[in-house]
């Protein structure tokens, strides 16, 4: 058995993802879809393969020589896209022994190719079409016998049946003299000609095989997912799973990554979907969730273990948590002692993360910038609360060259008054999960190194939860107690910083709100808007660390018009 890969399609459908990776080399837990389908090949018994390419060549081209094969993979470089009727014709010196194995690049599979090709050889026919039941894409007429009969939509006649065309066909040199000898061509004018010259082709009929091609972001969304769930239950149960794995959506937070819980009887893993990679190069937001994910559970940090992850689908199967946020543990909660209780075994957990974190962590795996800086806090969250917030989401006037002479202090003396760890920077109760009374991180993919008492003030002014102000000052003083039996802080010191991190915390929190609620519709930001304005303007109007006045008579104004 000798083979042929189509991989010179455009993948257009794939936009703007294919202007940097060409759709053969979009993977699946890891590794190509090409290589998938020449080790499928290999374990068929094929004998050669051939590669025909076009758009990216050199990526596909590259790709193939920088890896050892078992086989002979030689590759066919089209300067004009010929289709997969000229290419089969251009490669028509490299399969003069015996029939051609023909597979699209973008199929995933179990169908036995083997199978196929002893199919086709027993059939007495020129060429056979692997074909399946897939309403979608039923084109393909098909009679009693297995012989196709034309290829067209819409009903068949009587005792005929409509079928969906699997993209693997074998055909013998046959097919050459309904070519024509130079230029693109389409296989299936062959194949059409060939049935009015009285030619039968045959159907290998199969009954619901698993297949899948990923021609769009949603197919190949689908291929990766059913394709790594049950590897990563594999390595979750430590066997292959036997039971129906099952998807189930769940509600997603102020990014756009999507989220799902996998069931497999008993047992249930989380996915979340990251989207494919909208870059070829640079780190990417998966990038940064498996890179310091990886590093906080090796540091023994509170995580859930990632069990599998493919960096070009944006799939991660992670260890389920369960259902429980800590927001929900202080809703419960009606007394303040208790509650209490929670927030110190938060954060204790939290010291944990913010120092053992920061051993041996490297800045290559942040995604968006390397660390916590004076830059980040001027761009991130000043501008964008003034964007976002008071010009996009209230219309107000002023803009940030308005509040730029206020901005700039405060971004000095949070980094001046800062003490180092790393930083989680989004460690609110929505983020931190309960599970047996056991607290865990979740959402560590904005991490980096920084003030650890931001961390500490996104978890105190949390406005999901509204930790009144006195809760607020003794889990304050707890933290700084803690801290101070691992290192030497100065308790006014550590104040100051605290004050600032908690403004430029309040900031980022306004703006993505408004951007949130304003841009990505997702209007149940809106109702924590008071909440955070609220607390904006007492620590506005109490601590004495950087005075503000411009912008604290704006949040005044502000907080008197929604009263």
């Amino acid at each position: 058995m000798k083979a042929l890969i189509l991989a010179a399609g455009l993948g257009t459908r794939l936009l703007p993802y294919t202007r940097h990776t060409p759709k053969p080399l979009f993977t699946i837990n890891q590794r190509p879809v090409l290589a998938l389908t020449i080790a499928r090949l290999q374990r068929a018994g094929c004998r050669a393969v051939i590669v025909n390419t076009h758009h990216l060549h050199e990526r596909i081209e590259a790709f193939l020589s920088e890896n050892t094969w078992s086989l002979p993979v030689t590759v066919r470089y089209e300067p004009e896209i010929l289709g997969t009727g000229g290419a089969v014709r251009n490669t028509a010196d490299l399969w003069a022994d015996g029939p051609l194995l023909v597979i699209n690049a973008d199929v995933v599979s179990d169908i036995d190719l083997a199978q196929v090709y002893r199919y086709h050889r027993q059939a007495g026919c020129s060429v056979t079409m692997v074909m399946h039941d897939w309403p979608e894409f039923n084109t393909v007429t098909v009679d009693a016998d297995d012989r196709v009969v034309e290829f067209a939509a819409g009903k068949p006649q009587a005792g005929l049946r409509r079928m969906a065309f699997t993209g693997i066909h074998v055909l013998d040199r046959r097919v050459l003299d309904h070519l024509p000898p130079k230029g693109p061509a389409h296989i299936i004018d062959a194949y059409t000609a060939m049935l009015k010259a009285g030619e039968p082709i045959a159907a290998m009929v199969l009954d619901h095989p698993y297949w899948r091609d990923i021609g769009t972001p949603q197919s190949y969304f689908l291929a990766a997912a059913e394709q790594m769930a049950p590897l990563a239950f594999e390595k979750a149960l430590e066997r292959r799973p036997s039971a129906l794995i099952e998807r189930f959506p769940l509600q997603g937070d102020g990014s756009d990554r999507r989220w799902y819980r996998i069931a497999c009887g008993t047992r249930s893993l989380v996915m979340v979907d990251h989207g494919i990679r909208p870059a070829r190069d640079g780190q990417q937001e998966v990038d940064a969730f498996i890179d310091i994910g990886t590093h906080l559970a090796a540091r023994g940090v509170a995580v859930p273990r990632i069990w599998l992850h493919d960096r070009f689908s944006g799939l991660v199967f992670l260890e389920d948590l369960g259902e429980t946020h800590l927001q929900e543990v202080a809703a419960r909660q009606t007394n303040s002692e208790l509650l209490l209780q929670s927030y110190r075994k938060v954060i204790d957990q939290w010291l944990h993360m913010a120092m053992a974190g920061r051993q041996d962590f490297s800045t290559r795996w942040t995604w968006q910038t390397p660390c916590y800086d004076r830059e980040l806090i001027l761009e991130r969250e000043c501008r964008y609360f003034v964007d976002a917030f008071l010009g996009g989401y209230l219309g107000r006037s002023e803009t940030y060259a308005d509040l730029a002479s206020e901005f700039s202090p405060l971004a000095d003396r949070t980094i001046d008054h800062g003490i180092p760890g790393f930083l989680h920077r989004d460690l609110q109760s929505r983020n931190i999960m309960v599970k047996e009374e056991r607290i865990y991180f979740i959402d560590f993919q904005g991490g980096r190194l920084g003030p650890l008492q931001y961390d500490l003030a996104s978890l105190l002014i949390d406005p999901y939860v509204q930790l009144p102000p006195e809760i607020q000052k003794e889990l304050m003083a707890y933290a700084l107690r803690k801290l101070k039996t691992i290192a030497n802080i100065d308790a006014d010191e550590f104040q100051r910083g605290y004050d600032c991190c908690a403004l430029t915390r309040n900031l980022q929190m306004l703006g993505a709100f408004g951007y949130l609620t304003r841009v990505k519709g997702k209007r149940y930001f809106e109702a924590y808007i008071p909440a955070a304005v609220s607390t904006l303007q007492r620590h506005l109007n109490s601590q004495t660390t950087v005075r503000l006045p411009r912008l604290t008579a704006i949040i005044n104004e502000i907080a008197d018009e929604e009263r």
